[in-house]
């Protein structure tokens, strides 16, 4: 039987983690700064970041009843697997090991990776914890824009060179829309659920068509912003490598258009996060082409 803690830290999303390290670590490769020992870390700390989120919304969503009549995989402190106080536990563990290899990654980077580390935490735990959760108040895909995204990008492209550049900002876009295209599928499944708790997601909001016009809008954002960075000239004709994605995305695309809302998308987040990490290796490869 897979252990629960595993299950809590939902493998299948953690793509979202690696994809933009990737990327952030080809630009400045790219550049000519490479770093094995900072790479590995900033690796280590961003998955960190990610598992110690997802055990903190398992445990805080069971406390505020978002998890009555869930579609979704399964949740631990729900099912029982774990006590609330054994999740919570967990959480304060693995954000205290983020953490600590973020104060290691500190001495690198300086007062901003100190400033985005704990940004991250606070947005990580404020998801769904505290008065104000971002995920209750419709903010969740603009959270994982900026914090899987640009941030993610963008700072690990300053570990590696000190510096911030339009490029890592404009390389920063295709990982921050898949990262929320991601979540946008959750909260597609999850709208009646999360309308009993209260949770306002934007697909709470705005319904269904507009949750899946939102996908859609994300996946092509994702493939336009390609070509902006061959125009600015970030980098050569290899950054479109990943434009050989798009029959997968379409596929995708028009698969969550179509989809009940029930368990049968559990699959197609689990694919959306997939595409994240394929769409991020083949832009890191382009990148790194002498053409």
């Amino acid at each position: 039987m897979t252990s629960p803690w595993i299950l809590a830290a939902r493998p299948r999303t953690l793509p979202a983690s690696v994809a933009p390290v990737l990327v952030g670590t080809a630009l400045a490769v790219r550049e000519g700064a490479f770093d094995s020992l900072v790479f590995f870390a900033t690796l280590l700390a961003a998955l960190l970041l990610q598992i110690g989120a997802n055990y903190a919304n398992d445990v805080f969503d069971f406390l505020k009843g978002a998890d009555q009549n869930r579609q979704g995989p399964l949740r631990v402190t729900q099912s029982g697997l774990l006590t609330p106080q054994q999740m919570l536990i967990g959480t304060a563990v693995v954000f205290g090991l983020a953490a600590l290899v973020g104060l290691w990654l500190v001495r690198i980077g300086g007062v901003p990776i100190l400033v985005i580390g704990l940004l991250a935490i606070t947005a990580a735990l404020a998801y769904t914890a505290g008065p104000l959760p971002l995920a209750y108040r419709g903010l969740g895909e603009v959270a994982a824009f900026v914090f899987f995204g640009l941030v993610a990008v963008g700072g690990t492209y300053y570990l590696q060179t000190g510096t911030l550049t339009l490029a890592s900002a404009l390389a920063g876009i295709p990982q921050a829309a898949l990262a929320a295209a991601i979540l946008v599928v959750n909260n597609l499944r999850d709208i009646d659920s999360d309308r009993a708790a209260g949770k306002r997601t934007l697909a709470v909001r705005f319904g269904e068509r507009f949750a899946r016009a939102e996908y859609a809008a994300l996946m092509s954002l994702a493939f336009a912003a390609l070509p902006m960075l061959r125009l600015a000239g970030v980098a050569g004709w290899g950054v479109l490598l990943p434009l050989a994605l798009v029959p997968s995305a379409a596929r995708l695309v028009h698969a969550v258009g179509q989809t009940p809302r029930s368990a049968a998308l559990n699959p197609l987040l689990a694919r959306t996060a997939q595409l994240n990490l394929a769409f991020a290796a083949l832009l890191a490869l382009g990148l790194l082409l002498p053409f």
